[in-house]
């Protein structure tokens, strides 16, 4: 969609740098490309390095929302029963901003639980790893896949951990992932 697609910034934009996770402004008049668009993320590379993009912030980039985004259609309509395959394909939606292939099929995703709640809700537990422990990423990739979960029509609150045990390894890439990667 936008994907390789050059820009110069139009505005000062917030963005956060990958891989330390830091939040960081990216001064207007900047030019760069963007390098993957996948999830509702976009991944910038400028001169100073490679970046996350909120997708509030596609105007600095000279891009308009996707069509689907701007009508509200990322969120999962389950007339209020919620499935784990639901909280699944949400999280098929999530991306690490470097790899083109979604968590799930990445390995990433450990756990998953539904917690039917007492006042009619759910609740949902998730725990997940990094490729690497020390990827500053980790906070705003956890956060994406919390937003996503609670987009779905049912859910209510969302806990989304990361967790270290056991350890990420190319092994646990799905074979799905491992041909987008390259791999088989």
């Amino acid at each position: 969609m936008h994907q390789h697609t050059e820009f110069k910034l139009t505005r000062d934009c917030e963005v956060t740098l990958i891989p330390s996770g830091q939040k960081f402004t990216v001064p207007a008049g900047t030019p760069g490309v963007v390098t993957q668009t996948l999830g509702g993320n976009y991944t910038i590379a400028t001169s100073y390095g490679l970046s996350q993009v909120a997708d509030r912030n596609l105007d600095a980039l000279g891009l308009e929302q996707p069509a689907a985004k701007a009508e509200g259609k990322n969120a999962a309509k389950t007339n209020g029963e919620v499935s784990e395959e639901d909280v699944w394909n949400q999280l098929r939606q999530c991306y690490d901003p470097e790899i083109p292939v979604n968590i799930v099929d990445l390995g990433l995703v450990y756990d998953c639980r539904l917690i039917k709640k007492d006042d009619g809700g759910t609740r949902v537990e998730v725990k997940m790893t990094l490729t690497a422990p020390g990827c500053g990423m980790g906070p705003a990739i956890a956060h994406d896949a919390q937003a996503k979960i609670l987009s779905i029509d049912g859910i209510d609150d969302a806990d989304v951990q990361l967790v270290w045990d056991p350890p990420w390894n190319q092994n646990m890439i799905s074979e799905a992932g491992r041909m987008k990667l390259g791999m088989i």
